[in-house]
């Protein structure tokens, strides 16, 4: 079991997305099965490469859907409760934070699968090399740039239970109730608002920065509702960041991540897209 949770925590971080991961692991046991693992220098490794190599196919035949994705592309998100089990620990680990799948998916495929497979998995550029069809010398340099392409990104946000309640709850009544002052003092300055809607849904086309255009979006949304706020929803670890799974007017089930440092939100990371939460039918509370 806990090879499995290392090979979709690689799959996840390659492809940011959960029904990819699921089928790419599937495929990767399948043809594990047609081998004698006693032929095999190391099972992890070989599994890791065919996984990767699945990733990457994966990732190639996406390219073109991507460039005409709508609006704000996100993870496809991974919700787990306050306390998840063994089995699924390594959905709140902060190797699959939204910030870091974003990160990460600037890299080019190739670049961020030499990356994950050195840094996270400690493999010999000679193997890397041949999962990703390049020589070593060039997986080193893809590496290289990838770890200075990180660097410059923040560190994740503190996502612990007891710290993030209260200003996780004072967010919900703040954003529900339309309170414009309050969803100021709530924000850092530096704050992004993401929402992605994937153009099937509404969400907002562009990334929002600055906490008093984020501050004004969630006031507004506040004034059109026009119903009286809702209570506190159950609070779900998504990615590792505390959040909320919600059904909103017009029947749009969405993810409401938030990413906090210190004792302000720094992020909010909303999915809508419904094929992005197909697996999530069973985490639902109504709004309206």
């Amino acid at each position: 079991m806990s090879e499995r949770r290392r090979l979709a925590g690689l799959a996840y971080r390659m492809t940011g997305s959960v029904a990819e991961t699921e089928d790419i692991l599937q495929q990767a046991w399948i043809r594990f099965a047609d081998q004698d693992p006693a032929q095999l220098d190391s099972v992890p490794r070989w599994l890791g490469a065919v996984v990767t190599r699945l990733c990457l196919d994966f990732l190639k035949s996406a390219r073109v859907r991507r460039e005409t994705y709508v609006g704000a592309w996100l993870p496809e998100p991974l919700v787990a409760g306050r306390a998840p089990d063994a089995e699924r620990s390594w959905i709140v680990s902060e190797d699959v934070s939204i910030a870091l799948i974003l990160t990460l998916d600037r890299l080019s495929p190739e670049m961020r699968a030499a990356f994950l497979l050195r840094d996270a998995f400690d493999y010999p550029f000679d193997d890397i090399a041949r999962v990703v069809g390049r020589s070593p010398e060039t997986c080193r340099q893809l590496v290289s740039r990838a770890r200075k392409r990180l660097v410059g990104s923040e560190p994740p946000p503190d996502g612990a239970p007891d710290h993030s309640l209260p200003i996780v709850t004072a967010f919900w009544h703040a954003c529900r109730s339309g309170d414009l002052q309050g969803l100021i003092d709530l924000f850092a300055e530096e704050i992004e608002v993401h929402t992605d809607g994937g153009g099937k849904v509404p969400a907002a086309i562009n990334v929002l920065r600055g906490r008093r255009r984020a501050a004004g979006l969630f006031a507004g949304l506040a004034r059109k509702a026009a119903f009286p706020p809702p209570p506190v929803p159950s609070l779900y670890r998504i990615n590792g960041a505390p959040g909320f799974v919600t059904r909103e007017p017009g029947n749009v089930l969405q993810t409401t991540a938030i990413g906090i440092r210190g004792d302000r939100i720094v992020a909010v990371w909303i999915v809508r897209n419904p094929d992005k939460l197909r697996h999530l039918a069973g985490l639902v509370e109504g709004v309206a």
